[in-house]
């Protein structure tokens, strides 16, 4: 069961988008797993992968793909990763671009494949293949809902985010979904997500925009610390609202896209983690006063990471010296943990490097119990500061993962 807000918004319609989806029973019974996107001609497309070396054959794929041209299409099916696939992975996801493009009239670089799902299998190439004309069929510029179902694995509900805004006085959609439940860490993780807005963006904007907001989203998320083998985000700017082209980070449009589009990719990659597998607790952990980005960003992952912690925090045990360790080994250099001070939410637990004073179990208890919670560190050695979010590690995740594959 997903902690907190999970509902879905109303799903703005994005002006050049349409999406359809299929029952091509890649893996699943009676339920859509195949999703394709149609981009009106003109859309500037960027995507970021995973860091996995063992990356997936898509995502191979797609990256070509992206190298010499802006897509028209994207596919996605679930239930199966086609990853360790090895050439026949390849060759079965080239075949996945080279249909749809023969369906629709595009080239087999105007189409990027994504998949998630199980490892190690091969594609069922016939149900695919043959999912994709209905998928077509069903092409419409209103079902971003039920392409964020038509993604799910393990996933208990469907993730969502869309607002309009304004620029020069027209009116623009940004909406996105996103798919992910467990494997789930940076850079990257075993999610999916595909951002459009209707707004008009330069190619190479699209991608800067991308970039900068996945770093503060998606690559600050881990339910597990398992980095996936076919993570993959897309932004689209389709251009269709109408306006002058963004060209410049100085052009005050951009700024307010970069604003909307953030929000939009914090909301993506925070429902995952309110839909961790077997999540019963939403964790943020802030670290600031550090010395830099990296040593705070190490610091919070040691923490969100740490199964002692993770499985304090379900248990509602204000075990704090648990935290403590995990700063600790987290590696950073010269630490004086002397001027460390750590919070639960507004109670201090630690500081100066022991127990507060005025700290008491009953206190630390009464914020561990609640659905959502903040540890926030300060390392007191400067001005950075940066933060991570995560969930608690519960029975359900070892029986989800116990049994994925069933």
């Amino acid at each position: 069961m997903a902690v907190g807000d999970v509902s879905m918004p109303q799903m703005h319609v994005v002006k050049g988008v349409k999406i359809g989806s299929a029952e091509a029973y890649v893996r699943y019974q009676n339920r859509r797993d195949l999703v394709i996107f149609e981009l009106a001609a003109g859309s500037n497309v960027a995507g970021v992968f995973t860091q996995n070396a063992f990356c997936a054959a898509p995502v191979h794929v797609s990256k070509a793909h992206l190298k010499v041209t802006n897509p028209r299409y994207l596919v996605i099916n679930t239930g199966n990763a086609n990853a360790g696939t090895g050439p026949t992975g390849m060759a079965n996801a080239e075949a996945t671009c080279a249909k749809l493009a023969e369906l629709a009239g595009v080239q087999a670089a105007e189409v990027l494949p994504f998949s998630t799902g199980v490892i190690g299998e091969q594609l069922p190439m016939e149900r695919l293949l043959t999912g994709l004309q209905p998928a077509l069929d069903s092409l419409r510029d209103d079902a971003w809902v039920d392409a964020a179902t038509g993604i799910m694995t393990t996933d208990t509900t469907p993730k969502g985010a869309s607002e309009q805004f304004e620029l020069d006085g027209i009116s623009y959609t940004m909406t996105g979904i996103s798919k992910g439940a467990g494997m789930i860490r940076p850079n990257m993780a075993t999610m999916l997500g595909y951002v459009a807005t209707d707004a008009p963006i330069s190619r190479e904007l699209v991608q800067l925009l991308l970039t900068e907001t996945v770093n503060v989203s998606f690559n600050r998320i881990t339910i597990d610390g398992d980095t996936s083998t076919n993570d993959s985000c897309i932004f689209i700017a389709t251009g269709q609202a109408g306006g002058a082209e963004i060209t410049s980070t100085e052009d005050p449009r951009y700024a307010v896209v970069l604003e909307v589009l953030t929000r939009t990719m914090k909301r993506l990659a925070q429902l995952i983690v309110r839909d961790g597998e077997g999540a019963t607790k939403f964790i943020t952990v802030t670290v600031e006063g550090g010395g830099n980005i990296q040593e705070c960003c190490d610091i919070a992952y040691s923490i969100a990471h740490s199964p002692l912690v993770k499985t304090a925090f379900f248990a509602s045990d204000p075990n704090w010296g648990r935290i403590l360790a995990a700063i600790g080994y987290a590696g950073v250099p010269n630490l004086d943990v002397a001027k460390i001070q750590v919070w639960l939410d507004d109670v201090q637990i630690c500081k100066d490097g022991g127990a507060a004073a005025d700290y008491t179990e009953a206190a630390g208890a009464r914020v561990m119990a609640q659905a959502e919670m903040t540890i926030r560190v300060d390392l007191g050695r400067g001005t950075a500061k940066d933060t991570v979010y995560t969930c608690d590690l519960s029975y359900d995740y070892v029986k989800i993962n116990a049994d994925y594959r069933s």
